[in-house]
């Protein structure tokens, strides 16, 4: 790439530059509201010891390993786009009931007032990227039958309404995160004080596909999504064909490129259906190289944050939403089938199911990327300031029921199927189990239960999800 990034402070890098998916609690490790509801009542990693056959997983696991590893060849990237997912049919009666308890979240969470939803169960703190989530989950549970077309249109006429006037940071583009209740710009977790914080165009490219999907698919909608769009000043997310998102460091704002491969092609991706010029980072090539992990060729950028000042997460969730909402026109789908097989692999060698991504715990430091590979180091869990809790490595109910419509096998059917099994919870899915701890991570998020919504209608309608909204 010509373009020359710019990192901001080191102690801020990753929080500037990758953007928001961090999601409304990446920041927020040490609130009093997660240390007095959950984390008294689970007890501190540091008080256990691995078991003998997790140190033996974690030995294969630096083991698997190998420098450069085999890269995608050109007869793999010409796999036909929109992919459509072989198994995609009618969705069974477990399934659907699966559907229902995803929605469950949003019942609980929904703020009828505003049209936005918590990120978090019971938290008062949403970002763009999570309220995309919950249109995705509304869209999802109006098609399912969950929630009548009455419902749908209320809910979906005052969320575009509140997305039409919300305070923009500078007058410019939707502060990274807000108070869903008062709509208050504010800082993560400080749900009071009035904090203009920036904007994330990673965030806004997720939002950007369902305004897409939600003003075409439903013409009473065309309108308000497009005025949306047209009022903000969206020239600002992209330079040089690359996107670029705004941090305030010290009282001061920094511009940045945002996005690392994976999220950066499916953001964009976002920013394109709108005409905005997301040439270079739509490129999947230019900053790829490759690792085999259990002999695997994984796909990860060469900007780490050594290099950048920001991580290269390789993990699940951009190459599923890619996946089930543009059918692999944002990423390879050899990517995808790279990142699944891996997992897969690890699966066979360790006998521990895997399914990884980043998401919320229910535990300090609150929020990891479970990753294949980052910074040079396999199958780590990290936070977004680079510190390790691999003891915190779990298996993610979004990732698992993403692969599993996306690709239906043998092994994408025992990650439902331990979803199905182990983290039903009154209030919607829990993001996970613990791998070394061998309980459900008991986090309730927007997020999670979006995915599980989205990726069920996905395989009802038997197409990725902007080809079926007819977005063009």
């Amino acid at each position: 790439m010509t373009e020359t990034f710019e990192p901001p402070p080191k102690k801020l890098s990753i929080l500037a530059t990758v953007g928001g998916v961090l999601t409304a609690i990446a920041a927020i490790a040490g609130l009093e509201y997660w240390s007095n509801h959950l984390s008294k009542s689970n007890p501190q990693v540091s008080s256990r010891s691995p078991a003998t056959s997790e140190i033996s997983a974690a030995k294969l696991d630096a083991k698997s390993m190998v420098i450069p590893g085999q890269p995608v060849s050109a007869g793999e990237l010409t796999v036909k786009v929109p992919y459509v997912a072989p198994e995609a049919e009618k969705l069974t009666p477990q399934e659907l009931a699966m559907a229902r308890q995803a929605w469950g979240y949003f019942q609980r969470n929904w703020n009828e007032s505003t049209g936005l939803v918590n990120s978090v169960d019971g938290f008062a703190s949403v970002t763009l990227w999570d309220q995309a989530a919950a249109i995705a989950g509304l869209v999802s549970a109006r098609e399912l039958g969950i929630v009548p077309a009455a419902e749908f249109d209320k809910k979906m006429s005052q969320t575009l309404k509140t997305l039409a006037k919300i305070p923009l940071y500078k007058g410019e583009l939707p502060n990274k995160v807000y108070n869903p209740k008062t709509l208050i710009p504010v800082n993560y977790g400080q749900l009071d004080k009035r904090e203009e914080i920036g904007w994330s165009a990673i965030d806004l490219g997720r939002l950007a596909i369902w305004l897409k999907i939600v003003g075409s698919k439903y013409p009473q909608f065309k309108d308000e999504s497009e005025a949306i769009w047209k009022s903000w000043k969206v020239a600002r997310l992209t330079k040089n064909g690359q996107m670029y998102g705004t941090s305030v460091v010290n009282k001061k704002e920094q511009y940045n490129q945002e996005g690392r491969l994976g999220y950066e092609n499916y953001a964009a991706y976002g920013l394109k259906l709108w005409g905005l010029d997301v040439s270079k980072a739509l490129d999947f090539k230019s900053n790829a190289a490759f690792v085999n992990l259990y002999e695997q060729g994984v796909p990860y950028d060469k900007r780490d944050a050594k290099n950048s000042g920001a991580n290269n997460y390789v993990l699940s969730e951009p190459f599923i939403l890619d996946g089930i909402e543009t059918g692999f026109k944002g990423l390879p789908k050899a990517y995808a089938d790279r990142i699944l097989a891996a997992q897969e692999a690890r699966y066979k060698a360790t006998n521990h199911l895997t399914a990884v991504t980043e998401d919320n715990l229910d535990r300090e430091p609150y929020f990891v990327y479970n990753t294949l590979f980052v910074n040079g180091e396999p199958w780590a869990t990290i936070s977004d300031t680079g510190t390790k809790y691999n003891n915190l490595n779990f298996l993610s109910a979004k990732a698992a029921v993403g692969w599993d419509v996306l690709y239906g096998t043998d092994y994408t059917q025992k990650l439902f199927d331990f979803v199905q099994n182990n983290l039903k919870s009154e209030k919607g899915w829990y993001n996970g189990f613990y791998e070394v701890l061998k309980e459900p991570n008991k986090a309730l998020t927007a997020n999670n239960n979006g995915v599980i919504l989205e990726s069920l209608l996905y395989k009802k309608v038997g197409k990725p999800l902007t080809n079926w909204a007819g977005v063009e």
